[in-house]
C-alpha cells in the first residue's frame, strides 16, 4: 500500500460521528493487518539486534519510537472499526 494512500485513509478517520461505509471497513481491516505486521516485524528486528549485541543506540531508539506510534495507529483504528457500545 502507497504511503499517499495511507495518509489518506488515516486523515479520514477524524470523522467522528459518520456512518462507516463497508468498503471504507474493508480498507481500514487491510490497513490494520499492514500495520500489525509491521508493528510484528519491528518487535522481531529489535529483539534480534539486542541478542546479537551489535547495534546502533540511535537506530534502536528510532524503531522503538516507530513501533509506539504504529501502537498508536493501531489502537485508533481498532476504535474506528469498533463500535462503542456505550453510545
Amino acid at each position: 500500500m502507497q504511503v499517499s494512500y495511507r495518509r489518506k485513509l488515516w486523515s479520514g478517520l477524524k470523522k467522528c460521528g459518520q456512518v462507516m461505509l463497508e468498503s471504507e471497513k474493508q480498507a481500514l481491516q487491510r490497513l490494520l493487518e499492514e500495520l500489525h505486521l509491521e508493528h510484528r516485524d519491528l518487535d522481531d528486528i529489535i529483539d534480534r539486534l539486542h541478542s546479537a549485541g551489535q547495534f546502533d543506540p540511535m537506530q534502536l531508539q528510532r524503531m522503538k519510537k516507530r513501533k509506539l506510534k504504529l501502537k498508536d495507529q493501531i489502537a485508533q483504528i481498532e476504535n474506528q472499526l469498533i463500535p462503542d457500545i456505550l453510545a
